[in-house]
């Protein structure tokens, strides 16, 4: 199945979605872009996952959107495969990156481009190979904006870095995107797949109802009041309250053990 243009492989509560086109810097046709949906609506609804991860293979993490499709779609004038892909594939994909009820890790082991770069910036933590980079192109070539990167690009960087970045796009190294902020950890390129699987095991041994609501709970207050920030991070220790994580966890504390969690 290696010639997939999206590979999925759960193994011990670790799913590992690779974007497996590396001769096109995994470019995104539609071909890909729905198999990257279907990898990631499987993994959000896998009970058995606890953790997820989003890489890509050979060189690039993803360039974006597939520009060799994309002229022949413009020359062929099929602009409903064109225009709609936003809504069909884009936004259904990142969407699901943000909110399903599990952690998620964007692998960036080369450059991440356009739509590539806003998949990682949707993800709870972005390792970076030394040798990675973000490059927000859009207006390279006369676009706005997508896949979510208006909502969570100011809220890494802040609203005046981002409009700069989504005005002038330019590669950004590892290290400028670490000091910006877009990058969890830069990593020496030999050690990146260990330091990659180190962070996703650890995700996959916690306790995964609590971080799958801290991600609602961080997400909810980005567009409330405080009184409702407030409000729902109470629903939220209601739910992880009633865990069986929970009460292993306050059992090891009193017996001064260390918790193994369940993930639920």
């Amino acid at each position: 199945m290696t010639d997939q243009p999206v590979l999925l492989e759960v193994n011990d509560g670790i799913a590992t979605i690779t974007m497996n086109r590396p001769d096109a810097m995994n470019s995104l046709d539609i071909a890909t872009k729905e198999a990257l949906l279907d990898a990631v609506t499987a993994a959000a609804g896998d009970d058995a996952v606890r953790a997820v991860v989003l890489t890509g293979s050979g060189r690039a993490f993803c360039v974006g959107q597939d520009l060799k499709e994309h002229i022949q779609l413009l020359d062929s004038g099929s602009s409903e495969a064109l225009f709609t892909t936003v809504e069909r594939h884009y936004n259904p994909i990142v969407t699901l990156l943000v909110t399903m009820p599990k952690p998620v890790v964007a692998a960036v082991q080369g450059v991440a481009a356009g739509a590539g770069a806003s998949l990682a910036f949707a993800c709870d933590f972005r390792l970076l190979s030394d040798k990675a980079g973000f490059n927000l192109a859009f207006t390279g070539v006369a676009l706005s904006c997508d896949t979510g990167s208006s909502w969570t690009l100011p809220r890494l960087v802040g609203k005046a870095k981002a409009m700069e970045l989504l005005y002038f796009p330019s590669t950004l190294s590892a290290e400028e995107s670490r000091e910006l902020g877009l990058a969890t950890k830069v990593v020496p390129h030999n050690d990146f797949e260990d330091e990659v699987g180190a962070l996703a095991r650890r995700l996959a041994d916690g306790p995964t109802v609590a971080y799958g609501a801290i991600r609602r709970s961080v997400a909810k207050a980005a567009g409330s009041s405080f009184e409702e920030a407030a409000a729902f991070e109470s629903e939220m220790m209601t739910l992880t309250g009633a865990t069986r994580d929970h009460r292993n966890a306050v059992d090891a504390f009193v017996a001064k053990q260390k918790p193994v969690f369940e993930g639920r």
